[in-house]
Order: structure tokens, then sequence, then C-alpha cells
């Protein structure tokens, strides 16, 4: 007549375990981003960082008509 013995204490932390789990793949399923789309988001932010250099004005010559008393209006 005896009966089987539970540890309350590994119970209570498998639950909650289980729980954590679950509540991870949720967030993987609404956070996460697929390979290609991180690959697409990089390169879209390279072609972006690259056209703004390419309309960067040169410090050098914003100092040099400074410098000779010409004023960019």
């Amino acid at each position: 007549m005896s009966a089987d013995l539970i540890n309350l204490r590994k119970v209570r932390k498998a639950k909650a375990r289980a729980e954590k789990d679950k509540r991870a793949e949720e967030n993987r399923v609404k956070f996460g981003r697929t390979k290609a789309e991180r690959t697409k988001a990089d390169r879209d932010g390279t072609i972006q960082r690259s056209r703004l250099e390419g309309h960067r004005r040169e410090a050098d010559q914003a100092e040099k008509s400074v410098d000779d008393g010409e004023l960019d209006t």
C-alpha cells in the first residue's frame, strides 16, 4: 500500500521550464526573422549608406569656401 512519491520541487521546476519554453517558442514566431530577411535588410542598409555618402559634401571644399570669405547661399 505504498504510493509513488513525487518531489514537488522538481514538478514545479519542470512546469516552469515548460512554460518558459512555450513562451520562447511564441517569441521566436512573433519576433524572429528568416536569414533571407536579415540578409536583405543588411544589403538595403549598405546601399542606403553608400547613397548617403555619395551625396555628402566634401569637408575640404566647405572649409575652403569659409576661408576665402565666400558664403554659399
